[in-house]
């Protein structure tokens, strides 16, 4: 077991050290390029390849978008319930809550505990999240609703045209998945380097409220994630992924919208910091629940 948990531990580390040390050292890294980069063409890349590569039932790819749906629900139905009575502010912490590293750790962390039926099926996840992101999370930052940002996202894009293929069991051309395949590629390795380079930059402003907010991410989290795969009779490959994708620590996207709105962005880069070193450290126990 121990193995097994280092094999995938490993990766995660090395490749955010890298990123981490780049940075340190002084060398530049264009975030904003590399995120950009990924978002546009390496993510949407990666979910055609994955899932035009799944034996799945639609139906199982539909059960997995709607424990997302309600997952996210949960994370800020218990945020909500925390800041009102901690009295913290909900546009600056609740989007923090709401919305995990389902992309740059959730994508990795499940593709090496489960390759790629574990990656195809977290890219669902994912999906849901970096649209619900890209609208109820700024909406919250901003105070303004932003249903329009929907259009713009082109990962959603990207799923409305796999899944067709993987349910109708269509084969694209070998020069576009070897294409897709290949700049898909890019994605993790990118997504754990810019994952170090940001942490390189964050500083911790309150530690008492950072360590408690971000003990909430990873513990709610992962009880939600619990909750939802025994509610919803998930096993295997599956159950694994929604645990793992639940209890991820705060996304870096939080930090980027809580910096343009305003929304004490000193402290929302605390959580990433430190719910991410967290999650280092929980990792192996939540790895140990669900690996076979």
């Amino acid at each position: 077991m121990f193995a097994e948990i280092f094999a995938v531990m490993a990766p995660l580390l090395v490749c955010t050290c890298i990123g981490y040390g780049w940075v340190r050292a002084g060398q530049p890294y264009n975030t904003e390029m590399v995120t950009l980069l990924v978002t546009n063409v390496g993510a949407p890349c990666l979910i055609v390849s994955a899932l035009t590569r799944l034996d799945v039932p639609p139906a199982a790819l539909g059960e997995i978008a709607l424990v997302a749906v309600l997952a996210h629900l949960a994370f800020g139905l218990a945020g909500f319930a925390v800041h009102r009575a901690a009295r913290l502010p909900q546009r600056a912490f609740l989007p923090s809550q709401i919305f995990p590293n389902s992309g740059n750790m959730g994508l990795p962390v499940t593709l090496f505990a489960f390759g790629e039926p574990g990656l195809a099926l977290s890219t669902i996840i994912f999906m849901v999240g970096a649209a619900g992101q890209a609208t109820v999370g700024i909406s919250i930052a901003a105070g303004a609703t932003t249903l329009k940002r929907l259009a713009r996202i082109p990962i959603l894009y990207a799923v409305a045209v796999a899944v067709p293929l993987s349910v109708y069991d269509i084969a694209l051309p070998r020069w576009i998945a070897n294409t897709v395949e290949v700049l898909g590629g890019l994605t993790i390795p990118l997504m754990l380097i810019t994952l170090g380079a940001a942490l390189a930059g964050f500083q911790v402003t309150s530690l008492k409220r950072t360590l408690g907010l971000s003990a909430l991410r990873i513990g709610a989290g992962f009880a939600v994630g619990v909750g939802l795969a025994a509610g919803f009779g998930l096993t295997g490959t599956a159950r694994g992924v929604v645990i793992l994708q639940a209890a991820m620590p705060v996304a870096v996207m939080n930090f980027l919208f809580a910096q343009r709105y305003g929304t004490r962005p000193e402290e929302v880069a605390g959580l990433v910091l430190v719910s991410t070193l967290m999650s280092f450290a929980t990792l192996p126990f939540v790895l140990s629940f669900v690996l076979p």
